[in-house]
């Protein structure tokens, strides 16, 4: 009997390994010569695009076949029309990936016009970082602190309304007694700066590690002051920015503060449409991890000041959308009043 368990656990190997070997060969031969596209729901310019550029740079070495990867730009109402559309128009055959909107469950379990999409059936591929965002304003302000923001009204930049650029700042207003006034319509964090610059809105907000990279001569000059941040905990190089969760009037205005937070958790990221051949789904998410570990990748992420890591396989991404989905409808109704959804 043991010599029959042996020889038929043997067996079961020998045909496992042929079954990968099999689906490896049939990614290749899929991929092989092909044009994968990694669309970005945003202008250039920005932290979704930083992030979707640096994986498109690296990712194809890693996928069998080594397809070719490019970037498209497809900006408008906040995500929410790539969103749409990779859901309900692009090629479900694994040539189609997207940055992820870091609000893609929020917006469905809030109910948010315009979401014609189930996040729980997307692709997620994996997180590259998480994010810190930030609220700034420019150095002619009159608001330097949240503190000021309390007491006078701060006209800020922002894109649609199912952006963060948005519906942070009329959050803060209702859960935390900001005076924040948010000029919206701007088809990006390049637009809104230039509007900062003109001196048509006082501030904006946009991804840390992009403000870094992108805005370093203000920062080195002083010409923007960081007066807020969003996130789980506090960035290490921001160690006395108020965190937008530390600032709710009460115990539920916390609640749905920290419920923005899981936004910041779904980070920059990587999704696909549904419906992908599983046997591409695990290249693609495989190839993903591979991609981080890149050593290039790694050594040009060091040299351009971008932050990279901890990373989030597929999985565990496709469990944070879930658990958004679920949140109480209490705390989903405490934050649509807060936007005045």
């Amino acid at each position: 009997m043991a010599m029959i368990a042996r020889v038929t656990l043997a067996a079961c190997t020998i045909a496992l390994c042929a079954i990968s070997a099999h689906a490896q060969s049939s990614v290749e031969a899929f991929y092989k010569g092909r044009t994968v596209e990694l669309v970005v729901g945003t202008l250039p310019g920005g932290g979704y695009d930083l992030y979707g550029r640096l994986v498109a740079r690296y990712l194809g070495r890693h996928i069998p076949g080594q397809p070719t990867v490019i970037v498209r730009n497809m900006p408008g109402a906040g995500h929410l029309r790539m969103a749409n559309w990779l859901y309900n128009a692009a090629p479900r055959d694994g040539t189609v990936l997207a940055t992820t909107p870091q609000s893609i469950a929020i917006e469905q379990a809030l109910g948010t016009d315009g979401v014609q999409y189930d996040a729980g059936k997307f692709t997620y591929i994996g997180r590259a970082a998480p994010v810190v965002e930030v609220t700034y304003t420019w150095h002619t302000s009159k608001t330097r602190s949240i503190a000021d923001a309390r007491r006078r009204e701060t006209v800020m930049g922002g894109s649609g309304a199912a952006s963060p650029t948005v519906f942070y700042l009329k959050a803060l207003n209702a859960l935390a007694g900001t005076k924040f006034r948010v000029v919206a319509g701007f088809r990006g964090v390049s637009e809104t700066e230039l509007a900062v610059q003109r001196g048509e809105v006082e501030g904006g907000t946009k991804a840390w590690a992009s403000f870094k990279v992108d805005n370093a001569e203000w920062l080195r000059e002083k010409k923007a002051n960081i007066i807020l941040q969003y996130a789980l905990e506090r960035a290490p190089d921001l160690p006395d920015v108020p965190m937008m969760s530390e600032l709710g009037l009460d115990d539920r205005a916390t609640a749905a503060l920290k419920l923005f937070a899981v936004g910041n958790a779904m980070g920059r990221s990587i999704f696909a449409t549904p419906g992908i051949p599983p046997d591409r789904a695990l290249a693609l998410r495989k190839a993903f991890v591979d991609t981080m570990a890149d050593p290039e990748l790694i050594a040009f992420t060091k040299q351009r000041n971008i932050d990279l890591g901890p990373t989030l396989n597929g999985e565990a991404l496709a469990q944070i959308v879930m658990n958004t989905l679920s949140v109480s409808p209490e705390t989903a109704a405490e934050v649509k009043k807060a936007r005045g959804d």
